[in-house]
């Protein structure tokens, strides 16, 4: 045992005849009533768990004779002391429970064998009774526990949710949008926004390793020490070193936080940022998805730490998702992870940065299915510099997006295609000979994106997207083919053909080629794309 153990004896004075009460269970007003003509009481009796007498009371069968037993006990001693002269042990599966003591007989006479056995029924029907009681006990004060421990969290929460930004900040030319869900009753992420001098404002995600209260209390301390260093210093890394040396000596151990910490100028839509350790923020250009990577280390975890800088300057209509690990790390019921490859494949389908959030946590239910309970906490935030009102003829290298869709992988589907992007194109006025050229450059390069690509499967669409800026249009077409590399292109030889000594096959990335004034292949392991570029009518 760890502990002594305590156990409730009941005294008695009177003839034993009289009932008694079950130590564990009433409580001090029900003992107080029970013992109302009584000269008996109850009190807790401690027994070392190195005393003998507790071996012997736990195995011994009916009643004993204090006077009788010969035990180096302390305890025996003490009741013998108290003119104890019989002891009734209420044991129950093994475990001494309870203990009904009895003094002499008021009339001076010897306990009869009659009172021996109405004790010895007494023991038998008193124990059971008297565990039920116990249990019955001890699940309330559970019970009353678990009610005051819910109750503290929720005001922890509620305490919690007041530290996050109280609405989304406003900014001219500028949609901000951020999501917040702990797995428990309280979270060890957070965000935030800060606003700095000249108009500037910085923004953080951040992630403390483990969850719960010890999560929630460095949370709070740890955006508290980032407040604090925003008022007296502008750059993301000295921010975070300044953080990490003041969060290092009190952190718990094996405890860290990771942050991705950036200030943005909508003025210019210049972003400075620095990561410590955190997952890596995603920029959605007109182009494709670009990492916006910088090392560091996670706060907390060793001092003197130093951490990359890096900026970037957001065009309009592109915009940057910042997660934490809840939302990549997430499994479904087949333990598959959502994983990177995923979100960054979700954010390539995106164009736009309206909505970003709620498609997101839509895909993820979808993923994890109806019955997932949310293993780690899970924040979001995007960052979308707005499209300006333009037509296709802005000023110079301004890309606008003219149209996005997908194409099932059926055969025939490639003219379909090419009637998207036609319709698309509409406003920009191209010769005819540029619109047929056009058409043959996107169907061909569709029927090989279904074909070779995805191997027309119907369910594993071709993805079109079409830009353009004053003087150029892009047509990027994606399949899903990305473990093989597309080849270059080469000039076919027609007598070999002929001949038999080349493939039939393989005119298709010549024909678009010379379709189009530029044509570029890329891929990254899962997709291909390739870019047609198209110079505009003077």
């Amino acid at each position: 045992m760890n502990k002594k153990p305590t156990f409730f004896q009941r005294i008695f004075k009177p003839k034993p005849t009289e009932t008694p009460v079950p130590p564990a269970g009433p409580s001090s007003q029900e003992v107080a009533s029970l013992e109302e003509g009584l000269s008996g009481e109850v009190r807790p009796l401690h027994i070392p768990p190195h005393d003998p007498l507790l071996a012997y009371l736990t195995s011994a069968q009916g009643v004993i004779e204090v006077d009788k037993l010969n035990l180096d006990s302390p305890t025996l001693r003490a009741l013998r002391a108290e003119g104890v002269r019989l002891a009734l042990p209420l044991v129950s599966q093994g475990e001494l429970i309870g203990l009904i003591n009895l003094g002499p007989r008021m009339s001076e006479q010897e306990y009869s064998s009659d009172d021996f056995r109405l004790l010895q029924t007494l023991s038998t029907q008193a124990s059971p009774a008297l565990r039920i009681a116990q249990l019955a006990r001890q699940q309330l004060l559970e019970a009353r526990e678990r009610e005051r421990i819910e109750n503290e969290l929720r005001v922890a929460r509620v305490i919690q949710e007041t530290l996050l930004p109280k609405e989304i900040p406003q900014l001219d030319g500028w949609a901000l949008a951020a999501y917040w869900q702990p797995a428990r009753e309280v979270s060890g992420d957070f965000y935030d926004f800060i606003p700095l001098p000249d108009g500037k404002m910085a923004m953080l995600v951040a992630d403390v390793t483990d969850k719960g209260v010890p999560a929630a209390m460095v949370m709070a301390t740890t955006r508290s020490i980032l407040r604090a260093a925003a008022e007296r210093l502008v750059e993301p890394s000295a921010v975070l070193e300044r953080t990490n040396e003041v969060l290092y000596p009190d952190i718990p151990q094996k405890m860290f936080v990771t942050c991705l910490y950036l200030v943005l100028d909508p003025a210019t839509g210049k972003m400075t940022y620095a990561n410590a350790g955190h997952n890596l923020p995603y920029l959605r250009t007109a182009e494709g998805l670009v990492e916006l990577r910088a090392t560091g280390m996670p706060l907390g975890l060793l001092p003197g730490m130093g951490y990359e800088q890096k900026e970037v300057t957001l065009k309009p209509g592109e915009f940057v998702l910042l997660s934490s690990d809840g939302l990549v790390e997430a499994h479904n019921a087949q333990r598959e992870m959502f994983s990177f490859p995923r979100v960054k494949q979700l954010m390539a389908e995106h164009t736009t940065g309206e909505g970003l959030v709620q498609f997101f946590m839509d895909q993820l239910n979808a993923f994890v299915g109806p019955n997932h309970e949310q293993e780690d906490d899970i924040t979001l935030m995007t960052i979308e510099r707005l499209p300006t009102p333009s037509s296709p003829s802005t000023s110079a290298g301004q890309i606008q997006m003219l149209g996005e869709f997908d194409v099932p992988s059926a055969p025939g589907n490639e003219r379909q295609a090419a009637a998207h992007v036609l319709k698309a194109v509409t406003a920009l006025n191209l010769s005819e000979t540029r619109r047929k050229r056009l058409e043959t450059a996107v169907a061909e390069a569709t029927m090989n994106a279904m074909e070779h690509g995805n191997r027309y499967q119907e369910n594993v669409p071709v993805h079109l997207r079409v830009f353009a800026d004053d003087t150029r249009l892009f047509i990027h077409i994606t399949d899903q083919g990305g473990g093989v590399s597309i080849p270059e292109s080469t000039t076919p030889d027609l007598d070999a053909k002929l001949a038999g000594e080349q493939s039939p096959r393989g005119w298709g990335l010549f024909l678009i080629k010379n379709m189009v004034d530029e044509m570029n292949v890329t891929q990254d392991g899962e997709t291909h794309t390739i870019e047609l570029v198209v110079k505009r009518d003077a």
